[in-house]
Parts: structure tokens; sequence; C-alpha cells
């Protein structure tokens, strides 16, 4: 295996590991940590900078592997097509030995950059989760928060309602107490004007 296709595969499993970490069954808070540290460091977004360039050279890889195993593919399937009888061992296990090797570059350059796709989707989908649960979380202290100020505010709006209510029960006392003296004052007025002029009133003569 040539250089470019070790660091391809050391890549395949850096990624492997990547995502059996982002997958694992971990700690809520350790998980948020993790990702915060993933989305907001200057460090790994330099590296993933480095990774994404990276990428790009494994996709020319892949393309020249595809073609390189149609070709062994196309050489293989005319040697069987035009041999007669008996084959060269050594020109089979040859032709075998390249078509292997170009199939395995091409799987190794097809499952990096799947697994990359897969890897950045997956992390997006569990930040956004993260974040939604977040808000969740705030929502959730602002909903068990809110219904202690709205009783707060309830009681407010009741006491002044009551004092309201005291108030023009206070007034009325006072209107009816005034109304109460009126009407004696009245009476006292009315019997001393009819004692003054001598004309007390009679129903049963009018």
């Amino acid at each position: 295996m040539t250089v470019y296709y070790t660091l391809t595969f050391m890549l395949l499993a850096a990624e492997m590991a990547t995502f059996c970490v982002l997958v694992a069954p971990l700690p809520h808070i350790v998980r948020k940590k993790l990702f915060h540290f993933l989305s907001e460091s200057p460090i790994i977004a330099k590296l993933a900078y480095g990774v994404k360039i990276a990428f790009i050279f494994i996709a020319i890889l892949f393309v020249d592997a595809v073609q390189r195993m149609w070709r062994v593919t196309a050489e293989a399937d005319l040697a069987k097509s035009s041999g007669s009888g008996a084959q060269d061992v050594r020109a089979e296990t040859n032709m075998a030995a390249r078509k292997f090797y170009a199939q395995r570059n091409t799987y190794l350059t097809g499952f990096c950059l799947f697994l990359s796709l897969v890897l950045t989707r997956t992390f997006y989908i569990l930040l956004d989760l993260i974040h939604t649960q977040e808000e969740y979380a705030k929502l959730k202290n602002e909903t068990v928060k809110s219904p202690k100020g709205d009783q707060a505010k309830q009681i407010q709006d009741l006491k002044a309602k009551l004092a309201a209510a005291e108030e023009k029960t206070k007034d009325y006392d006072i209107l009816k107490k005034q109304a109460q003296q009126n009407a004696q004052e009245y009476d006292r007025l009315a019997t001393e004007l009819n004692a003054k002029t001598g004309s007390i009133s009679d129903k049963r003569k009018d």
C-alpha cells in the first residue's frame, strides 16, 4: 500500500473512532461540553479546514481508483474471452492481484468519503439536538417561574380590588349615616314646625 492510501486508511480509522465517540451514550453534561468544544474551538476549526483539503485529494484518489478498477476489470474480461485453454498462472495471479488492489483502493477511498459525510451530518444533528435541549430547559425554567409571578400579580390585583371594595363599603356606610342623620333632622324640623303652627296632620281626618 502506497503512502497516500496508508494515510487514507488512517483517516478512515480516525473517522470511525470519532463516530463511535459521537454516538456513544455519554452523559448530557459531557456531551454538551464536548460538542461546544468541537464547534467553538479555533484549533478544531483549523484542523477541520485541513481535513476538508485532504478530502479533496481523497476524492481525486477515488476517481482514479474507480477508473483503474474499470480498466483492470475490462482487461481481465478480455484476457478470459481471448484465452486459449491453458493460461499462464503468473498472468492470472498478476491480473487477480491488480484487480484486488484496484477494488481495495476504490472501497477504501469511497468509504472514507462516505463516512465523512455521515460523520458531518451526525455531528450537526447532535449539535442541533443539544441546542434544542438547552432551549427546552430554558423554557421549562421560565414556565416553572412564570406561574409564581402570575400568582403574585393576581394576589396584588385581588388586594387592590379588595381595598377598593372596602373603600366603597366605607363610603356607603358614611352615606347611610348621613342619610339617617338628614332624616332625623328633617323629622325634628317638621315636628317643631308643626308644633309652632299648630297644624299637625291627622290622616284619619283627612
